[in-house]
């Protein structure tokens, strides 16, 4: 590197680190929609225009917060999941997949059990999914412990299985013989807040401080961390890296079990096709996006809430492509990527 380009980086290597670490997400956050004000340009929009309308449809007024708010719940709760597994270099692709089965087990509690006192179900519920979701994850988690088979194929394999498994119990054993489309009954909705929230967004609040805690503060998180950062180090100071990456895994499966069930029975009601959303895989970019820190991940995942919920409006009021928000979603990741790669460059020089 030359003398002039040494010059221009080291004010930004002086930077402190958690300076650097809100600064490169904001730098790259601004070039994705500046490129994404390209697109909207060459598809004959006016930018500016199509970013307002998506501003007003995604915070525009106190509906339109509230659908902001709901949208980035489950996302929330998923991306923190997998914050935890990608902080130990666990590669969990199969948060949809946990979520659907945390869903579903948390669906057969409600289905099986009507007649328990609402605080109590609604409890068994959510301890249900819970454990949905970890118990699929842990299917994974065993196979590469024992096997050796790689999480990111298992994971993503297991997704599949999750799919069709929900769409033959909602067809069969839990199909509600009142209704011709294939669905369950009714699920128990959750207890309810002010302006159509549900008590899920306050649980989804609360995980943020309690994963911080638990990566940052606790023995546990320090060891997932070791091992994420050097597994051979982490063996040789004598942390069992299997059980490092079960306990992750689990943990990341169960908060995306968490978040099936939720939205099951706070939004859609019944178990049936499509009540994921991609969910999970959103998950893995508002984690990715978020830096893996909890608090990163709760503003990444109020922001991909607002572009996908700014989009429709934005589609309707500035005859902007849907997709288009999607593909500005990826340049948001790809740009904050590049800038990380960009940081770890420029601490090497």
């Amino acid at each position: 590197m030359t003398h002039a380009s040494t010059l221009i980086t080291r004010p930004v290597m002086r930077l402190p680190a958690w300076l650097r670490a809100v600064l490169l997400p904001i730098l790259g956050g601004v070039l994705a929609l500046l490129a994404g004000a390209l697109l909207i340009a060459l598809a004959g929009v006016d930018p500016l225009a199509a970013y307002a309308a998506l501003f007003r449809g995604a915070a525009g007024g106190p509906r339109q917060l509230t659908e902001t708010t709901l949208l980035a719940t489950p996302l929330l709760i998923i991306g923190l999941g997998l914050t935890v597994a990608f902080r130990s270099q666990v590669w969990n692709i199969g948060a949809e997949g946990q979520y659907t089965i945390g869903a579903l087990c948390g669906g057969i509690v409600s289905l099986a059990l009507p007649n328990v006192p609402l605080p109590l179900l609604v409890a068994l519920m959510l301890i249900a999914g819970l454990i949905g979701g970890a118990l699929w994850a842990g299917l994974a988690a065993l196979l590469k412990v024992r096997s050796n088979i790689n999480e990111i194929i298992s994971t993503l394999m297991l997704n599949y299985v999750a799919y069709y498994f929900l769409l033959f119990m909602a067809r069969e054993p839990l199909k509600d013989p009142s209704s011709y489309l294939p669905q369950s009954g009714k699920i128990v909705p959750l207890p309810a807040l002010p302006n159509r929230l549900h008590i899920g967004v306050a649980i989804a609040l609360i995980l943020v401080p309690v994963v911080y805690v638990l990566l940052f503060k606790t023995p546990t998180g320090f060891r997932w961390r070791a091992v994420g950062s050097n597994p051979n180090v982490a063996r040789y100071a004598g942390i069992r890296v299997s059980r490092q990456i079960v306990t992750a895994m689990l943990f990341s499966g169960a908060l995306a079990g968490l978040a099936g069930i939720i939205q099951v029975a706070a939004l859609t009601g019944r178990l049936k096709d499509g009540i994921s959303g991609n969910f999970g895989f959103t998950g893995i970019l508002v984690a990715l996006l978020g830096r893996l820190h909890p608090a990163g991940v709760l503003v990444a995942a109020v922001f991909f809430a607002m572009l996908n919920n700014g989009a429709e409006a934005m589609s309707v009021s500035a005859k902007v492509p849907v997709a288009i928000a999607t593909v500005i979603q990826a340049l948001v990741v790809l740009f904050i990527l590049a800038a990380d790669a960009l940081a770890q460059r420029l601490r090497a020089v």
